[in-house]
């Protein structure tokens, strides 16, 4: 039996959840998955229900679980922490060690891209600029007067170290074999000097991979102009989470871009993108990067549940293909016609072979 937690989250949350939940039922029964499927309260609905946004619960129930899918949530909108407004992506990354970040830059067949590309950004997930997630108690951001704030930055040894490891072995099971290390060390000398010597001893221990090193403005001139140049990209949190955004943007929209947030025992799909309040409850919420991302925890499964969930994400992700080169099925921020339903209907057939033909987005439902 293999336990998933689902977090349905703020805005088009509930939404894109749903359709993927249709999704991953699919692949439990075409695959024999064992899977028991739970569901939690953040965001929103917890606060108006316990007084937090993430209750102390679900950080307990997600240890328990052999994966988590979460939704997005709108934690910009969240009261103060003091008042039960915790941003529940960062206390899930921090309270289960989800120290790396890994978000594909994919352009899947049949999409319109700014600038097509494949490539992986691994971004450290627990530390860096963020003042919400780097300090042991408080924030590492302050109001020093009425005039002056002031941020902090973690960079430690063993994160480093250990991203950068991730980083290695993702691109030892790709075709080119290349890393590039992402930093600005030419200015913060001692924290991304750090961050580099990291990757340069993980370089030594891998002769066979690629390396090369680049600094973060001239990164964000490479992905606009010539992507195909890496493969694997390694940096810090902040650069990172800049980065892929800009890199799924340009590869064909947020609204395909997958992430799966990674430690040694557990791991969370999720997607890349918002809550988008401005479109809930429409049904025209793009399902595709939270879909994807579950398949990117099949992957992570698989290693220690068994090749059964390998062939289910090769599974999600072919059902994917085919759903976003159809204009009949993407939606409407791909230029489709599809709804969200529609879109996770058709995605959880093409998993469970259950005989739809492409562009059928009103496919029987499989649940």
């Amino acid at each position: 039996m293999t336990r998933l937690l689902i977090l349905e989250g703020d805005g088009i949350g509930p939404e894109i959840v749903a359709a993927t939940r249709r999704v991953i039922e699919a692949a439990d029964r075409a695959h024999g998955l064992g899977l028991t499927l739970e569901t939690a309260e953040i965001g929103f609905a917890a606060l108006a229900a316990q007084g937090t946004t993430c209750p102390d619960e679900v950080i307990a129930r997600a240890r328990a679980a052999d994966g988590v899918v979460m939704g997005p949530v709108s934690h910009n909108d969240y009261p103060p922490v003091s008042e039960g407004g915790i941003n529940p992506s960062a206390r899930l990354r921090i309270g289960l060690d989800l120290f790396a970040n890994i978000r594909p830059a994919r352009t899947p067949a049949g999409v319109a891209a700014r600038r097509p590309m494949d490539l992986i950004i691994v971004r450290e997930n627990t530390e860096g600029f963020y003042a919400d997630r780097n300090m042991a108690q408080g924030l590492g951001e302050m109001m020093v007067t009425a005039d002056v704030g002031i941020a902090l930055r973690r960079i430690t040894r063993p994160a480093c170290r250990r991203i950068a490891e991730t980083a290695f072995a993702l691109a030892g099971a790709r075709p080119r074999r290349r890393v590039t290390a992402v930093h600005k060390a030419n200015v913060l000398r001692m924290t991304d000097g750090l961050f580099l010597e990291e990757t340069r001893r993980s370089a030594a221990a891998h002769p066979d991979i690629d390396y090369q090193e680049v600094l973060v403005d001239a990164m964000a001139a490479h992905l606009v102009r010539d992507p195909d140049r890496h493969d694997v990209i390694v940096t810090t949190n902040m650069f990172g989470d800049i980065l892929s955004d800009l890199a799924t943007e340009l590869a064909g929209g947020l609204g395909l871009a997958s992430s799966l947030n990674a430690g040694e025992t557990r791991a969370m799909a999720q997607a890349q993108h918002g809550s988008a309040p401005d479109i809930a409850g429409r049904g025209i919420a793009n399902p595709a990067s939270l879909i994807a991302s579950v398949a990117m925890l099949f992957d992570w499964l698989a290693d220690r549940q068994g090749p059964a969930f390998r062939l289910a994400a090769a599974g999600i992700r072919r059902g994917l293909d085919a759903a976003t080169a159809d204009p009949a099925v993407r939606t409407p921020d791909l230029g489709g016609s599809g709804t969200t339903e529609g879109m996770g209907r058709y995605v959880a057939a093409a998993v469970g072979d259950c005989g739809t033909r492409p562009g059928n987005a009103e496919a029987e439902d499989v649940t």
